[in-house]
């Protein structure tokens, strides 16, 4: 006590500390990086590699299953998910929850692994494989800008690398991906037949050129005057000198042959694998991602001040660079509402402050929570941590509570000096009277959020920020409530308490509410069977309103962004120019069906669809990306815009299958069906597929039931005739690189123009042939300098290939996905019917087994971690409470504020109609911290008076009666810092807003009950010879 003593009278110490906090915490708040979700590693690792030209089921057996035999050896993976498409294999490793050095050093291992196989394994033309983690920085661009030109040209595309380059220049920029960019190349574009006629093959012009255009640097040689360096110049980027090479022919010695007489030489670009649109015109869509925890707002504007510089340039050159999208809105947004929230919040808090206490102890009071606040502000810095939505619903929070320990002690230093007790003795003692309840329910706040932490999975790291917060902000509060504001209390003395005419008023209302409550507590007191009975019915009625669907559930409520995709899927013969096309021709009736100020830009994308997980390739796939500006009064919400366009955006002419796609923020998640139909055998596997399908289909509310089976295109398979191809005299293996020559082509060299990798590709002329069995009537020169054709060398067959293979933990799989209608079903029954539907035809799918995924993985992890982590609370807090109380069935009797809560929130969902989600549970156990705090203060009261010689009954009215009045202003506090986010009075969050929900309501009722049961039961019970605190 000497030591608080000499903290509150020192008043210079305590008014620095109490400013510098202030300043330090205003200058962290500033310099604080601006994100809208938390900074997260999700332990995944995305793994990509490039086959070109290979077919889906190619891809499979020569790139996927040899990484994924790679990724066999590295421990710690929960999970692998490939898809092998045309051309491109991905690979997803999901790792366990593993400490971050245990993780940086898996991914080690599994580079390492994957480099290993690459070199030992895949094929040489396979290009290096792509390792990337995946986070909340680059899960999702942070800008996405747009270079349009007046034609897809040699400018359009020079200007785009520059652009590309420029933006990986500015300070955060972690990557730019430039979708609908082509590299140059040089193309020698043969004739087959010019080719045969001269007794050459595709294989010796390739190979002649591969062994000229090279530069050769030969050495250095002494001269008299000096050394001079010695190089032969082979490689060009000119198409004219190229032209002027002559081949050698092989059975002819000394023939040669210019290669102008069989083949055209000319610059050009490789085939495109996206094609980017704005507004009609043709362009280069460059997405740029973010390094972690960069100022995302500061970040973008340094792209928009270099959007304007570079269109200054551009001017006149028919180029223009936009901005078509940025998270700067959506975090803006999000970050605005959460803060006007805790700004409402605060003056909720100080009217509250003020109706129980008057203006200058309210201001004192405000002073606090601002002082708490600015110091978790420099914890939260010091720490590393971004000013993000998570970590603003902590401070909103814990804003009702940051007063909860002020509260409880200045109303008793105002009670005693209303009663003329001098400043610095009514400070002194009533720290001595309140300050172990205080703590302990502070500690069994921090108690209950502290196990929050360890919640595994997505969601866990998504919402560890917020009891972290909430911990720190208590901390930083108890600082504030026992030194800064009893130092400023006895500053003022007497001054502190207004004499008011409206101080009177409040002393009457106060002490009218303490008589009213009293007789109203002995009333209940009469009737204790009745109204403990009522109380248990109230919670039974809870119970049955969970447990009999009266109470919908819905897991992952979600804040939608405003941003939304059009989906334009093509036939798998689809070129990727048909499919541009189709999907501007849908873009001009999504442009049609907005109205005017709704669009902040609409872009088409051919070659490329993003989906709610990852990006899916293919020259089929077109997707149109509507970005809206930010949400006002008279502007439609995302889902009016939506339904508005459907109707006649999906009927547009043309062979498209057409789709909409909306963006949610929060932890990512899958639909709310989604089950692996696993099996080796491909026609049971596809059979079992359609099963699964038309069970979901019969589930009430299930919709948009797809799968992920993806046809692929016509394929001409070819088998080299080895017979005939040594009856010809050609080697097989030379056969089958004679095919991929007449087709793709084949890079043989390449050189640096201009600082820019051109590669010198080799191929025969383009044509259009009306069967695909033309192809094989190339000639082909043979090496006795007769000739025959590609066909007669090969054995040919016509069949389909798939478009699309999918691997679930290294097995075929096919994924069947649905959403449903929640107000019908909710996932786990969904599930449940899909799994019984299973059972009954599972005996005709004998090779085949179902894994659940989806939301399903999230809501079990999260689920199963629940009820522990309840408990570990819950054990805690009774720990803490037994040493409070030295007593073993006292904390029982406090913690019965629990189930009350429970009522309480139930209560709330049924009169919002909102759903129990995983946040509302969220909120259910920060809750049991904060509800037991009213029972602590009015426990340790009634026994500090049994302890004083009162008997039971009087000890617990008395007790009663005077912290009634801090029971009202510690709950009324914490549910007005708490109420405008729950009711969206300054915007709504979906995704938080039932937080806060469950925690009012919770509070409300709990408190409401305390005031009533808790007397009651500790009456009883004392009677009943249950032990007491000593």
């Amino acid at each position: 006590m000497r030591l608080v003593r000499a903290l509150i009278t020192n008043h210079p110490l305590a008014n620095i500390a109490f400013v510098v906090v202030i300043l330090m915490g205003l200058l962290a708040y500033g310099q604080m990086p601006r994100e809208q979700d938390p900074e997260i590693n999700f332990n995944w690792v995305n793994v990509s590699t490039t086959l070109p030209g290979a077919s889906a089921e190619d891809v499979e057996r020569r790139v996927t299953n040899p990484l994924e035999d790679a990724i066999r050896n590295v421990q710690d993976v929960k999970f692998v998910v490939s898809s092998s498409r045309e051309g491109v294999s991905n690979i997803l490793v999901r790792f366990r929850d593993i400490p971050v050095r245990v993780f940086d050093k898996r991914v080690n291992d599994l580079r390492r692994e994957i480099q290993n196989k690459a070199n030992a394994e895949l094929p040489a033309e396979t290009l290096d494989p792509e390792i990337q983690e995946i986070t909340t920085s680059n899960g999702f661009p942070t800008a996405m800008v747009v270079l349009t030109g007046q034609a897809d040209d040699e400018p359009l595309r020079a200007a785009a690398r520059g652009v590309k380059e420029d933006l990986e220049q500015i300070p955060g920029v972690d990557q730019v991906l430039a979708l609908g960019f082509q590299d140059p190349e040089l193309l020698v574009e043969f004739s087959p037949p010019a080719l045969a006629a001269r007794g050459l093959t595709a294989a010796d012009l390739a190979r002649g050129l591969g062994l000229w255009f090279r530069d050769t640097f030969a050495g250095k040689v002494e001269t008299q005057g000096g050394e001079w360096l010695v190089r032969v110049s082979g490689a060009t980027p000119d198409p004219e000198l190229l032209a002027e090479f002559h081949l050698q022919r092989p059975s002819a010695a000394g023939a040669r042959v210019p290669l102008d007489a069989v083949a055209k030489v000319r610059r050009g670009r490789d085939d495109p694998r996206q094609l980017a649109s704005l507004g009609g015109q043709p362009g280069v869509m460059l997405s740029v991602n973010k390094i972690g925890y960069t100022n995302t707002l500061e970040l973008v504007g340094r792209v928009r001040d270099y959007l304007e510089r570079k269109n200054a340039v551009l001017a006149g050159s028919g180029l223009e660079l936009v901005l078509a999208d940025d998270q700067t809105v959506a975090t803006r947004e999000a970050l605005g509402i959460m803060q006007s929230n805790a700004i409402v919040g605060l003056l909720l808090v100080l009217v509250t402050s003020w109706l129980f206490l008057g203006s200058r102890i309210s201001a004192l009071v405000a002073l606090g929570v601002v002082f708490s606040v600015m110091g978790t502000f420099v914890l939260l810095d010091a720490v590393g941590f971004s000013l993000n939505v998570s970590v603003l619903l902590g401070i909103v929070i814990v804003l009702g509570m940051l007063v909860d320990d002020a509260v409880v002690l200045v109303e008793a230093m105002y009670f005693r000096m209303e009663r003329g007790m001098p400043a610095l003795d009514a400070a002194l003692a009533s720290i001595s009277e309140v300050g172990l309840p205080v703590l302990a329910a502070v500690a069994t706040t921090i108690a209950a959020f502290l196990p929050l932490m360890l919640l595994p999975g997505i969601v866990g790291k998504f919402m560890f920020v917020i009891p972290f917060v909430v911990t720190v902000g208590l901390t930083v509060s108890l600082l504030e409530a026992f030194w800064m504001l009893p130092a400023h209390m006895v500053t003022l003395g007497g001054r502190a308490i207004s004499r008011s005419r409206t101080q009177a008023l409040r002393e009457r209302w106060t002490h009218r509410l303490r008589v009213r409550y009293t007789r109203l507590l002995i009333q209940v007191m009469r009737h204790p069977s009745a109204y403990l009975g009522l109380a248990f019915a109230l919670f039974l009625g809870a119970v049955a309103a969970v447990g009999g669907g009266l109470v919908k559930f819905q897991f992952f409520a979600s804040d939608p962004i405003r941003l939304f995709y059009v989906n334009v899927d093509m036939p798998p013969d689809a070129p990727i120019e048909e499919t541009l096309r189709q999907t501007l021709a849908v873009e001009e009736r999504v442009r049609a069906q907005l109205r005017e100020g709704e669009a902040r830009s609409v872009t088409a994308l051919a070659g490329i669809k993003f989906t709610e997980m990852e990006p899916l390739y293919g020259d089929q796939y077109g997707q149109i990306t509507v970005s809206l500006n930010p949400a006002a009064p008279e502007v439609r919400a995302l889902d009016d815009i939506m339904e508005g366009m459907r109707e006649s955006v999906t009927q547009t002419p043309g062979r498209a299958r057409i789709s909409f796609l909306k963006i949610s923020g929060g932890p990512p998640t899958a639909k709310p069906i989604s089950v692996k139909v696993r099996a080796d055998d491909r026609a049971e596997l596809r059979a079992a597929a359609d099963a699964v399908k038309a069970i979901v289909a019969r589930i009430p509310g299930a919709r948009d039931v797809v799968d992920n089976d993806t046809p692929g295109r016509n394929e001409l398979s070819l088998r080299v005739d080895v017979n005939a191809a040594r009856n010809a005299g050609l080697d097989p293996g030379l056969v089958a690189r004679l095919v991929r020559l007449h087709i793709d082509g084949e890079v043989v060299a390449d050189l640096r123009d201009r600082g820019e990798k051109v590669e010198l590709r080799v191929r025969a002329e383009p044509r259009t042939v009306a069967h695909i069995r033309e192809i094989l009537d190339d000639p082909v020169a043979l090496p006795d300098g007769g000739t025959t054709t590609l066909g007669a060398l090969l054995v040919a067959e016509e069949r389909e290939s798939l478009g699309l293979i999918r691997h679930w933990n290294l097995r075929r799989a096919i994924t069947v996905e649905a959403d449903l209608d929640k107000d019908k079903t909710d996932t786990l029954a969904a599930n449940a019917a899909l799994r019984a539907g299973w059972e009954e035809i599972r005996a005709r799918y004998p090779g085949t087994d179902l894994d659940f995924s989806g939301e399903l993985d999230d809501i079990n992890e999260s689920l199963d971690a629940m009820g522990p982590l309840f408990l570990l609370g819950v054990g805690l807090i009774y720990l803490i409470l037994a040493a409070q109380f030295r007593s073993y069935f006292q904390p029982l009797l406090i913690l019965v504020t629990v189930p009350l809560a429970f009522t309480g929130v139930t209560l709330g969902l049924l009169v919002s109609g909102n759903p129990l989600s995983l946040y509302t549970l969220y909120g259910v156990i920060a809750l049991t911290g904060i509800a037991v705090n009213a029972a602590i203060v009015l426990i340790d009261a009634a026994n500090a008076r049994r302890a004083a010689g009162l008997s039971t009954l009087h000890a617990t009215l008395y007790a009663a009666r005077r912290r009634v009045i801090a029971i009202l202003m510690t709950t009324g506090t914490t549910i007005a810092g708490l109420f405008s986010l729950a009711f969206g009075l300054a915007g709504k969050s979906l995704l938080w807003g039932p937080v806060a929900a469950s925690i009012v309501w919770g509070l409300a009722f709990s408190t409401l009950l305390t005031l009533f049961v808790v007397p009651v039961l500790y009456r009883l019970f004392m009677r009943w010879g249950f032990e007491t605190a000593p």
